[in-house]
Protein backbone atom coordinates (compact mmCIF):
# COMPACT_ATOMS: atom_id res chain seq x y z
CA UNK A 1 0.00 0.00 0.00
CA UNK A 2 1.02 3.46 -0.58
CA UNK A 3 0.85 5.39 2.50
CA UNK A 4 1.44 9.57 2.35
CA UNK A 5 2.24 10.46 5.58
CA UNK A 6 1.22 14.08 6.24
CA UNK A 7 2.52 15.86 9.55
CA UNK A 8 3.40 19.30 11.19
CA UNK A 9 5.76 18.48 13.64
CA UNK A 10 9.39 19.64 13.59
CA UNK A 11 10.38 18.72 17.24
CA UNK A 12 13.00 16.14 17.96
CA UNK A 13 10.70 14.57 21.05
CA UNK A 14 7.84 11.76 21.33
CA UNK A 15 5.83 13.19 18.63
CA UNK A 16 9.19 12.90 16.25
CA UNK A 17 9.37 9.19 18.07
CA UNK A 18 5.97 8.70 17.02
CA UNK A 19 6.25 9.51 13.64
CA UNK A 20 9.48 7.62 13.13
CA UNK A 21 8.44 4.51 14.35
CA UNK A 22 5.50 4.03 12.87
CA UNK A 23 6.50 5.35 9.33
CA UNK A 24 9.26 3.22 9.73
CA UNK A 25 7.58 -0.29 10.29
CA UNK A 26 4.96 0.27 7.81
CA UNK A 27 8.06 0.48 5.45
CA UNK A 28 9.63 -2.47 6.90
CA UNK A 29 6.04 -4.23 6.61
CA UNK A 30 6.16 -3.35 2.94
CA UNK A 31 4.70 -0.60 1.84
CA UNK A 32 5.74 2.52 0.32
CA UNK A 33 6.03 6.03 2.54
CA UNK A 34 6.36 9.26 2.17
CA UNK A 35 6.12 12.10 4.38
CA UNK A 36 4.86 15.69 3.74
CA UNK A 37 5.66 18.11 6.40
CA UNK A 38 8.24 21.11 7.12
CA UNK A 39 11.26 19.68 6.30
CA UNK A 40 9.41 18.95 2.91
CA UNK A 41 8.96 15.73 0.92
CA UNK A 42 10.76 12.80 1.79
CA UNK A 43 11.31 8.96 3.26
CA UNK A 44 11.23 7.16 6.45
CA UNK A 45 15.08 7.12 5.95
CA UNK A 46 15.55 10.75 4.83
CA UNK A 47 17.52 12.74 8.13
CA UNK A 48 15.73 15.52 9.16
CA UNK A 49 17.27 18.90 10.82
CA UNK A 50 15.23 19.10 14.31
CA UNK A 51 14.30 21.40 17.13
CA UNK A 52 15.62 20.26 20.19
CA UNK A 53 12.51 20.13 22.22
CA UNK A 54 9.04 21.81 22.07
CA UNK A 55 8.55 24.97 22.08
CA UNK A 56 5.38 26.31 23.82
CA UNK A 57 4.99 29.52 21.61
CA UNK A 58 7.88 29.89 19.38
CA UNK A 59 6.76 32.58 18.19
CA UNK A 60 7.99 35.93 20.51
CA UNK A 61 7.52 37.52 17.60
CA UNK A 62 3.75 38.11 17.96
CA UNK A 63 0.70 38.35 20.28
CA UNK A 64 -0.93 34.72 20.35
CA UNK A 65 -3.71 35.42 17.80
CA UNK A 66 -1.52 36.30 15.18
CA UNK A 67 0.67 33.01 16.11
CA UNK A 68 -2.30 31.12 15.99
CA UNK A 69 -3.95 32.62 12.77
CA UNK A 70 -0.30 31.72 11.04
CA UNK A 71 -0.37 28.53 12.33
CA UNK A 72 -4.08 27.99 10.13
CA UNK A 73 -2.43 29.79 7.37
CA UNK A 74 0.72 26.84 7.37
CA UNK A 75 -2.29 24.52 5.97
CA UNK A 76 -1.79 26.71 2.30
CA UNK A 77 1.95 25.74 1.79
CA UNK A 78 1.51 22.38 3.26
CA UNK A 79 -1.74 21.52 1.24
CA UNK A 80 0.43 22.68 -1.83
CA UNK A 81 3.29 20.24 -0.70
CA UNK A 82 0.59 17.54 -0.11
CA UNK A 83 -0.92 17.76 -3.79
CA UNK A 84 2.93 17.87 -5.32
CA UNK A 85 2.90 14.36 -3.47
CA UNK A 86 -0.04 13.05 -4.23
CA UNK A 87 0.25 13.95 -8.28
CA UNK A 88 3.68 12.06 -8.27
CA UNK A 89 3.50 9.67 -5.73
CA UNK A 90 -0.10 8.60 -6.08
CA UNK A 91 -1.41 7.10 -2.45
CA UNK A 92 -3.65 4.69 -1.44
CA UNK A 93 -4.87 6.52 1.87
CA UNK A 94 -3.44 10.38 3.30
CA UNK A 95 -2.25 9.17 6.82
CA UNK A 96 -2.27 12.56 9.06
CA UNK A 97 -1.38 13.01 12.56
CA UNK A 98 -3.32 15.78 13.93
CA UNK A 99 -2.58 19.35 14.96
CA UNK A 100 -4.43 21.84 15.76
CA UNK A 101 -5.40 24.51 13.11
CA UNK A 102 -3.92 21.81 10.84
CA UNK A 103 -6.52 21.33 8.24
CA UNK A 104 -3.85 20.53 4.87
CA UNK A 105 -4.95 16.78 5.19
CA UNK A 106 -8.74 16.96 5.38
CA UNK A 107 -8.88 19.41 2.42
CA UNK A 108 -6.73 17.70 0.12
CA UNK A 109 -8.09 14.37 0.76
CA UNK A 110 -12.11 15.78 1.06
CA UNK A 111 -10.99 17.29 -2.86
CA UNK A 112 -8.89 14.48 -4.12
CA UNK A 113 -11.12 11.81 -2.89
CA UNK A 114 -8.55 9.75 -0.67
CA UNK A 115 -9.22 8.12 2.22
CA UNK A 116 -7.70 10.04 5.37
CA UNK A 117 -6.49 8.12 8.37
CA UNK A 118 -6.05 10.83 11.26
CA UNK A 119 -3.98 9.90 14.25
CA UNK A 120 -4.90 12.06 17.66
CA UNK A 121 -2.64 12.11 20.53
CA UNK A 122 -3.88 14.77 22.44
CA UNK A 123 -7.45 17.33 22.26
CA UNK A 124 -4.72 20.03 21.60
CA UNK A 125 -7.82 22.94 21.63
CA UNK A 126 -8.72 21.53 25.59
CA UNK A 127 -4.96 21.22 26.15
CA UNK A 128 -3.75 24.42 24.70
CA UNK A 129 -6.61 26.55 26.58
CA UNK A 130 -5.81 24.79 29.96
CA UNK A 131 -1.91 25.77 29.84
CA UNK A 132 -2.89 29.49 28.75
CA UNK A 133 -1.51 28.39 25.85
CA UNK A 134 -4.34 29.56 23.21
CA UNK A 135 -5.99 32.90 22.55
CA UNK A 136 -8.69 32.22 19.62
CA UNK A 137 -10.58 29.66 22.04
CA UNK A 138 -13.49 29.29 20.02
CA UNK A 139 -11.93 29.13 16.35
CA UNK A 140 -10.12 26.10 17.67
CA UNK A 141 -12.71 24.36 19.02
CA UNK A 142 -14.13 24.35 16.02
CA UNK A 143 -11.09 24.17 13.76
CA UNK A 144 -10.59 20.90 16.01
CA UNK A 145 -14.20 19.27 15.69
CA UNK A 146 -14.01 20.23 12.24
CA UNK A 147 -10.82 18.44 11.30
CA UNK A 148 -11.78 14.92 13.59
CA UNK A 149 -15.42 15.18 11.90
CA UNK A 150 -13.77 15.25 8.45
CA UNK A 151 -11.46 12.05 8.41
CA UNK A 152 -12.49 8.78 7.34
CA UNK A 153 -10.91 6.82 10.35
CA UNK A 154 -10.05 8.53 13.69
CA UNK A 155 -7.37 6.84 15.83
CA UNK A 156 -6.97 8.23 18.90
CA UNK A 157 -4.28 6.64 21.77
CA UNK A 158 -6.74 6.06 24.38
CA UNK A 159 -10.51 4.94 25.38
CA UNK A 160 -10.68 8.49 27.18
CA UNK A 161 -9.62 10.13 23.96
CA UNK A 162 -11.79 8.83 21.90
CA UNK A 163 -15.05 9.38 24.51
CA UNK A 164 -14.09 12.78 23.53
CA UNK A 165 -13.82 12.71 20.00
CA UNK A 166 -17.48 10.77 19.82
CA UNK A 167 -18.48 14.18 22.15
CA UNK A 168 -17.00 16.12 19.39
CA UNK A 169 -19.61 14.77 16.89
CA UNK A 170 -17.69 11.79 15.05
CA UNK A 171 -19.53 8.87 14.67
CA UNK A 172 -18.13 6.14 16.96
CA UNK A 173 -17.79 3.56 14.41
CA UNK A 174 -15.04 5.64 12.52
CA UNK A 175 -13.26 5.77 15.81
CA UNK A 176 -10.42 2.98 16.62
CA UNK A 177 -7.99 3.20 19.19
CA UNK A 178 -4.41 2.67 19.04
CA UNK A 179 -2.24 2.81 21.41
CA UNK A 180 1.87 3.82 21.36
CA UNK A 181 3.64 1.16 20.86
CA UNK A 182 7.45 -0.14 21.35
CA UNK A 183 10.10 -1.33 19.05
CA UNK A 184 10.44 -4.84 18.58
CA UNK A 185 14.13 -4.36 19.87
CA UNK A 186 12.66 -2.80 23.44
CA UNK A 187 11.57 -6.21 23.58
CA UNK A 188 14.76 -7.53 24.18
CA UNK A 189 16.23 -7.83 27.57
CA UNK A 190 18.53 -5.35 27.96
CA UNK A 191 21.70 -5.21 29.99
CA UNK A 192 21.98 -2.23 32.42
CA UNK A 193 24.99 -3.21 34.19
CA UNK A 194 26.42 -0.42 32.20
CA UNK A 195 24.42 1.93 32.99
CA UNK A 196 24.44 1.66 36.86
CA UNK A 197 28.48 1.36 36.44
CA UNK A 198 28.61 4.66 35.25
CA UNK A 199 26.58 6.29 37.35
CA UNK A 200 28.10 4.14 40.49
CA UNK A 201 24.53 2.84 41.33
CA UNK A 202 26.18 -1.04 42.00
CA UNK A 203 23.82 -2.37 45.11
CA UNK A 204 21.58 0.15 44.83
CA UNK A 205 17.64 0.36 44.74
CA UNK A 206 17.31 2.60 41.65
CA UNK A 207 13.81 4.45 41.19
CA UNK A 208 13.62 5.88 37.54
CA UNK A 209 12.06 8.03 35.41
CA UNK A 210 12.76 8.87 31.39
CA UNK A 211 11.53 11.76 29.95
CA UNK A 212 11.39 15.18 29.54
CA UNK A 213 10.52 16.07 32.72
CA UNK A 214 8.23 18.50 33.93
CA UNK A 215 6.53 20.36 37.23
CA UNK A 216 3.37 18.31 36.65
CA UNK A 217 4.79 14.89 36.66
CA UNK A 218 5.08 14.29 40.25
CA UNK A 219 8.70 13.44 40.37
CA UNK A 220 9.41 15.95 43.52
CA UNK A 221 7.07 13.92 45.30
CA UNK A 222 9.50 10.85 44.23
CA UNK A 223 12.58 13.22 46.08
CA UNK A 224 10.59 13.93 49.35
CA UNK A 225 10.19 10.23 50.01
CA UNK A 226 13.84 9.32 49.01
CA UNK A 227 14.42 11.69 51.95
CA UNK A 228 12.64 9.77 54.14
CA UNK A 229 13.88 6.64 56.63
CA UNK A 230 12.20 4.57 53.91
CA UNK A 231 14.27 5.71 51.20
CA UNK A 232 17.77 5.38 52.81
CA UNK A 233 19.71 3.52 49.85
CA UNK A 234 17.70 4.21 47.21
CA UNK A 235 18.95 6.29 44.05
CA UNK A 236 16.67 8.31 41.78
CA UNK A 237 18.09 8.42 38.06
CA UNK A 238 16.61 11.02 35.56
CA UNK A 239 17.18 9.83 32.17
CA UNK A 240 16.49 13.03 30.37
CA UNK A 241 16.32 16.73 31.22
CA UNK A 242 13.50 19.18 30.86
CA UNK A 243 12.26 22.29 32.77
CA UNK A 244 11.91 20.51 36.42
CA UNK A 245 15.37 19.14 36.47
CA UNK A 246 17.16 22.21 37.96
CA UNK A 247 14.03 22.77 40.84
CA UNK A 248 14.51 19.15 41.13
CA UNK A 249 18.25 19.09 42.15
CA UNK A 250 17.19 21.99 44.05
CA UNK A 251 15.14 20.29 45.82
CA UNK A 252 17.40 17.17 46.47
CA UNK A 253 20.16 19.68 47.49
CA UNK A 254 17.95 21.13 50.40
CA UNK A 255 16.93 17.69 51.47
CA UNK A 256 20.52 16.51 51.67
CA UNK A 257 20.38 13.67 49.04
CA UNK A 258 21.94 15.04 46.50
CA UNK A 259 24.32 12.34 45.59
CA UNK A 260 21.12 10.29 45.58
CA UNK A 261 19.62 12.01 42.21
CA UNK A 262 21.19 11.67 39.30
CA UNK A 263 20.21 13.39 36.23
CA UNK A 264 21.98 11.98 32.81
CA UNK A 265 20.80 14.92 30.25
CA UNK A 266 19.44 13.82 26.99
CA UNK A 267 19.86 10.06 26.14
CA UNK A 268 20.19 8.83 22.60
CA UNK A 269 16.64 6.64 22.00
CA UNK A 270 19.15 3.62 21.08
CA UNK A 271 20.57 3.69 24.42
CA UNK A 272 16.86 4.25 26.05
CA UNK A 273 16.49 0.45 26.73
CA UNK A 274 19.88 -0.02 28.80
CA UNK A 275 18.77 2.46 30.86
CA UNK A 276 15.09 1.36 32.06
CA UNK A 277 16.78 -1.95 32.37
CA UNK A 278 19.12 -0.29 35.21
CA UNK A 279 15.82 0.54 37.25
CA UNK A 280 14.44 -1.53 39.85
CA UNK A 281 11.21 0.97 40.19
CA UNK A 282 10.08 2.46 37.07
CA UNK A 283 8.02 5.94 37.56
CA UNK A 284 5.16 7.41 36.00
CA UNK A 285 4.05 9.47 38.87
CA UNK A 286 1.16 11.46 36.90
CA UNK A 287 -0.27 11.79 33.23
CA UNK A 288 -2.36 13.63 31.59
CA UNK A 289 -6.02 12.06 31.82
CA UNK A 290 -6.28 10.95 27.85
CA UNK A 291 -2.65 10.13 27.11
CA UNK A 292 -0.92 7.00 26.27
CA UNK A 293 2.51 7.81 27.60
CA UNK A 294 5.54 5.95 25.88
CA UNK A 295 7.16 5.71 28.30
CA UNK A 296 5.00 3.46 30.10
CA UNK A 297 5.09 0.64 27.62
CA UNK A 298 8.62 1.23 27.28
CA UNK A 299 9.11 0.00 30.89
CA UNK A 300 6.81 -2.32 30.74
CA UNK A 301 8.62 -4.11 27.59
CA UNK A 302 11.69 -4.29 29.37
CA UNK A 303 9.62 -6.07 32.51
CA UNK A 304 10.49 -3.19 34.77
CA UNK A 305 7.96 -2.84 37.96
CA UNK A 306 5.62 0.36 37.18
CA UNK A 307 4.32 2.60 39.70
CA UNK A 308 1.48 4.40 38.11
CA UNK A 309 -1.55 6.97 38.44
CA UNK A 310 -4.93 5.10 39.42
CA UNK A 311 -6.85 6.49 36.52
CA UNK A 312 -9.12 5.40 33.44
CA UNK A 313 -5.80 5.54 30.38
CA UNK A 314 -4.07 4.19 32.48
CA UNK A 315 -6.29 1.31 33.44
CA UNK A 316 -6.47 0.39 29.58
CA UNK A 317 -2.99 -1.19 29.52
CA UNK A 318 -2.57 -2.27 33.64
CA UNK A 319 -4.03 -3.40 36.50
CA UNK A 320 -3.55 -2.68 39.50
CA UNK A 321 -1.66 -5.39 41.33
CA UNK A 322 -1.40 -7.56 38.59
CA UNK A 323 1.35 -5.78 36.12
CA UNK A 324 1.47 -2.30 37.68
CA UNK A 325 1.04 -0.60 40.97
CA UNK A 326 -1.25 1.70 40.76
CA UNK A 327 -1.81 4.90 43.04
CA UNK A 328 -4.62 7.16 43.77
CA UNK A 329 -3.79 10.85 41.53
CA UNK A 330 -1.72 13.08 43.82
CA UNK A 331 -1.92 11.50 47.01
CA UNK A 332 1.33 11.42 47.94
CA UNK A 333 0.95 9.32 51.56
CA UNK A 334 -0.10 6.38 49.16
CA UNK A 335 2.51 7.00 46.83
CA UNK A 336 4.90 7.15 49.71
CA UNK A 337 3.26 3.75 50.94
CA UNK A 338 3.97 1.99 48.27
CA UNK A 339 7.16 3.03 47.55
CA UNK A 340 8.26 1.60 50.79
CA UNK A 341 6.36 -1.77 50.21
CA UNK A 342 8.46 -2.15 46.50
CA UNK A 343 11.41 -1.23 48.03
CA UNK A 344 11.42 -3.98 50.60
CA UNK A 345 9.67 -6.44 48.40
CA UNK A 346 12.04 -8.25 45.54
CA UNK A 347 9.59 -10.86 44.68
CA UNK A 348 6.89 -8.20 44.14
CA UNK A 349 8.81 -5.99 42.13
CA UNK A 350 10.14 -9.08 39.83
CA UNK A 351 6.68 -10.44 39.43
CA UNK A 352 4.52 -7.02 38.11
CA UNK A 353 7.85 -6.78 36.12
CA UNK A 354 7.35 -10.04 34.40
CA UNK A 355 3.58 -9.50 34.12
CA UNK A 356 3.83 -6.00 32.29
CA UNK A 357 6.47 -7.61 29.90
CA UNK A 358 3.92 -10.41 29.04
CA UNK A 359 1.02 -8.06 28.16
CA UNK A 360 3.09 -5.87 26.20
CA UNK A 361 3.39 -9.30 23.92
CA UNK A 362 0.27 -10.81 24.45
CA UNK A 363 -1.54 -7.71 23.17
CA UNK A 364 1.21 -6.72 20.67
CA UNK A 365 1.59 -3.24 21.69
CA UNK A 366 4.83 -3.19 19.39
CA UNK A 367 4.82 -0.07 16.15
CA UNK A 368 4.72 -3.03 13.90
CA UNK A 369 1.54 -4.28 15.58
CA UNK A 370 0.10 -0.77 14.86
CA UNK A 371 1.40 -0.51 11.36
CA UNK A 372 -0.69 -3.74 11.30
CA UNK A 373 -3.80 -2.23 12.81
CA UNK A 374 -3.42 0.89 10.33
CA UNK A 375 -2.98 -1.10 7.11
CA UNK A 376 -5.98 -3.06 8.22
CA UNK A 377 -8.53 -0.02 8.72
CA UNK A 378 -7.51 1.15 5.34
CA UNK A 379 -8.30 -2.12 3.03
CA UNK A 380 -11.65 -1.64 4.89
CA UNK A 381 -11.95 2.13 4.08
CA UNK A 382 -11.00 1.28 0.72
CA UNK A 383 -13.00 -1.72 0.03
CA UNK A 384 -15.78 0.46 1.13
CA UNK A 385 -15.56 3.21 -0.99
CA UNK A 386 -14.65 0.81 -4.11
Amino acid sequence: MRVLYSHRTKSADGQRVHINAITQALSTQGHEVLLCGPEGISTPDTPVALDAKNRKNSAGWAPPFAYELAEWGYSVPAARRLNEALANFEPDIIYERYNLFFHAGSHVAHRRKVPLLLEVNAPLAAEREATGNLSLKHLARWSESRIWNAADAVMPVSEVLADMITEAGVPRDRIHVIPNGVEKEALEPADGLGVRKTYGLHGKLVLGFVGFVRDWHGVDRVIDWLAKPEGEGAHLLLVGDGPAAESLKEQAARLGISDRFTVTGVVQRADVARHIAAFDIALQPAVTPYASPLKLQEYMAQGRCVIAPDQPNIREVVNDGENAILTPPGDTVILHTMLSRLAEDTVLRDGLGAAARRTIIERDMTWDGNARRIIQIAEELIAAKA
